[in-house]
């Protein structure tokens, strides 16, 4: 499982939740919840109650909270993220213990249907005695069930970490759960379902007190704006209105006894003179006491801005004339707004829609235009609909060309902020001597060469909209510290000014890279990462996606002019399902392009119409399926590939043949091209795990038919295998 930094689950342990990990607590929990559910009339060896809710029960169920799945369902994403391939899966629960909604590996689905884990299926202690969801739930606090602690023989499978779920008010609302396969059991899976349900309920808290004054506040000052800050709202007077559970810890008072409080009696002076202070111009917190007398960190936010995931949200920020400063703020500071952006108020449902019709006419993507079938895309699509304007940054991964600047566009396209500037940079593409003053701007004489009224940068330029980081693995690290203040504080400081200009942006990032891998290595940034890591989305490669077809329909149709419509020859088709698609979507737009130019008056795409080396690319592809071919089984001479030739393509169409048809019918051996002596270096350098059929056979066979395992083994998908299932032995399935 992967692991999170020490100092997160440091932070974790002072961040207020009652549970300890102490032997004799743990011992004594698991033995009131086995006298509770031998109360309940239960007995070790019954059988798990495998009855789901009927459908309109569950339905009722769904959408009576459907405010925790909306939050939950893109948190448990990421959470899945990190426990995937530990044989474990993430439930949501609501307050009864009813699963609402699961994610969970495919090797231990199986296992997890034989207990029931499945969504309308009831986990109360009642139902299933001793468990986590129904003990959590019962005892409203966090705990591991770990084999024998389970009362039903039937579960002593399983290892359980789970945590109540409490709603903004401070009452339970669900539970998240991590279950998997007993001997998969991991220390830190508790602290990962913690943190998670800590931000399920930060997000929660944020919505539902939008417009109240917020206090973030810590014992230590570096885990202010982190996931374990104490967050308490107070309404414009200093009255009390809720705080999150950190904030409760630190308190050492629950909600219910917060509320006789007001600012004053919890912090020792009065809202108004914590905002004087905050306005002198220090842009450090200012330390309080509490009235427990514990010294805390503090800063002040008048509008809802979500510690853990970092800067965006509906409408441009606050100012100083429409709500109190924010800790630190400079009441000099200019606002900068976007042409046309009058106004503060958040976008209204109407004026959404009709952007978004207004967007639809001029041909803009959207992400139900882009949901064309598959269902990897269909589900990157559903996640971003869940997360859309809740102020979560979004970052996208994938292979250069899979789509990721469309896929950004579309969200921008579909958001309250569509009618504001979407603005993409190129991390990758701008020279770094270049790409500071691209992103933060300059002033007039900033440097040598700076235009001669400056410039605002593309930060500024996408104030009130979405700002859209592409290949952001390649920004300069020195860069990465100044991007991170903007996250956190919401201004930018252009280069050579003295003054700072508040900015709001959603942020959308992209990457190819492996960040994770490079955080390791000191070239990225740790806690920018996770600034930016909030709703993570991992588009398919072409060649791993079932809806290629229409795909490959929709890039065409939207090449043609307007009321041509051409087919595509059979022949063509067929190479264009067997190819592996490098280059991706940019690839295939190039590809189409080149042979909708070259088809003049004809109605039909056909080989001589696609471009010269992509036919020598297949005719190599051809040479190298042949020779693997070849090492599996003896492939008859009369259709085995020749090894070299000279006119590239002119000799492509008989390779192709081959190719796509095994060999069959083709033609005699004196009539027969060989492939130009520059296509073997192309041939040596393919991948051979996409062509080779002996080399997944041998895959699958050490790995025992586990096509995940082989995948692995490879590098490949595991699409990429199914694909050839039909031609591969059936020996190795067994």
């Amino acid at each position: 499982m992967t692991s999170i930094p020490s100092a997160a689950l440091d932070g974790v342990s002072r961040g207020g939740w009652p549970y300890s990990p102490d032997i004799a607590q743990h011992e004594t929990l698991i033995r009131l919840s086995h006298e509770r559910s031998q109360g309940f009339g239960l007995s070790h060896r019954d059988q798990p109650d495998f009855s789901i809710a009927p459908k309109q029960e569950f339905h009722a169920a769904l959408e009576q909270n459907r405010f925790l799945y909306q939050h939950a369902a893109p948190v448990m994403e990421t959470l899945y993220e990190q426990i995937a391939n530990t044989h474990s899966m993430v439930l949501l629960t609501d307050k009864e213990g009813l699963i609402l909604h699961s994610l969970g590996d495919t090797d231990f689905l199986e296992k997890a249907s034989r207990v029931a884990l499945t969504p309308g299926v009831n986990w109360s202690e009642r139902s299933k005695g001793t468990n986590a969801i129904g003990t959590a739930l019962t005892e409203e606090q966090p705990v591991v069930v770990h084999g024998s602690d389970h009362y039903l023989y039937a579960n002593q499978i399983l290892t359980c970490s789970c945590t109540p779920i409490f709603d903004p008010h401070g009452k339970v609302v669900g539970a998240l759960d991590v279950t998997g396969d007993e001997r998969s059991y991991h220390r830190h899976t508790l602290a990962l379902v913690r943190m998670s349900a800590q931000m399920i309920e930060n997000q929660m808290f944020a919505n539902v007190f939008s417009d109240a004054v917020r206090i973030h506040f810590h014992a230590r000052q570096e885990f202010l704006g982190t996931l374990v800050e104490g967050i308490a709202v107070f309404s414009q007077d200093g009255r009390f209105l809720s705080a999150n559970r950190s904030a409760q810890f630190q308190l050492g008072q629950s909600v219910n006894c917060l509320r006789a409080h007001t600012f004053s009696s919890l912090f020792g002076l009065s809202l108004s003179q914590l905002l004087d202070r905050l306005r002198g111009g220090s842009e450090q917190p200012v330390m309080l006491v509490l009235s427990n007398g514990v010294a805390v960190w503090c800063h002040a936010k008048p509008k809802p801005v979500n510690a853990w995931f970092g800067v965006g949200g509906q409408g441009p920020s606050a100012t100083a004339t429409d709500a109190p400063p924010v800790a630190g703020a400079r009441t000099d500071k200019p606002v900068a707004r976007p042409e046309g952006g009058e106004g503060s108020a958040p976008v209204s449902a109407s004026v959404s829609a009709s952007r978004r019709r207004a967007a639809a006419r001029r041909g803009l993507s959207s992400l139900n235009y882009l949901d064309t079938g598959d269902p990897q895309l269909a589900q990157v699509v559903r996640k971003l609909l869940m997360v859309l304007d809740r102020d979560i940054p979004i970052m996208i991964l994938g292979e250069t060309g899979t789509g990721k600047d469309i896929l950004a566009q579309s969200i921008h396209n579909d958001s309250a902020r569509a009618g504001k500037p979407f603005v993409s940079v190129n991390c990758a593409s701008i020279p770094e001597t270049l790409i500071e003053s691209e992103l933060f701007g300059y002033e007039e004489g900033a440097f040598t060469g700076a235009r001669r009224k400056g410039s605002p940068g593309k930060i500024l330029q996408a104030h009130g909209g979405t700002l859209f980081l592409d290949e952001i693995g390649d920004m300069p690290t020195q860069l990465q510290a100044r991007l991170l203040r903007v996250l956190q504080e919401r201004c930018v400081n252009p280069l050579g000014s003295g003054k700072e200009y508040e900015v709001d942006v959603a942020i959308v990032c992209a990457t190819h890279r492996d960040l994770k891998s490079a955080i390791a290595r000191g070239t990225f940034r740790e806690d920018l990462y996770y600034r930016l890591n909030g709703m993570v989305v991992k588009l398919p490669a072409l060649r791993d996606r079932t809806d290629f077809d229409v795909v490959l329909r929709k890039v065409l149709d939207n090449l043609c002019e307007e009321g041509m419509r051409l087919a595509i020859s059979d022949e063509v088709l067929a190479l264009f399902r067997r190819y592996h698609w490098p280059g991706n979507f940019r690839q295939l737009h190039n590809v189409l392009r080149t042979a909708v130019a070259l088809v003049g008056d004809e109605d039909q795409i056909r080989l001589p119409h696609l471009p010269d080396d992509f036919l020598d690319e297949m005719a190599a592809v051809a040479v190298s399926v042949r020779a693997s071919l070849d090492a599996v089984q003896p492939v008859p001479a009369e259709v085995a590939v020749p090894a070299f030739a000279s006119a590239p393509t002119d000799a492509a169409a008989p390779f192709l043949h081959a190719a796509l048809h095994g060999g069959e019918g083709s033609t005699q051996p004196s009539q027969a091209p060989v492939a130009p002596p520059r296509l073997q270096s192309l041939a040596a350098s393919r991948r051979m795990q996409d062509v080779a059929l002996d080399a997944m056979a041998a895959a699958l066979r050490q790995c025992r038919g586990n096509v995940s395992a082989a995948a692995q083994l490879l590098g490949v998908s595991r699409n990429t295998i199914y694909r050839k299932k039909d031609q591969l032995p059936d020996d190795i399935w067994s």
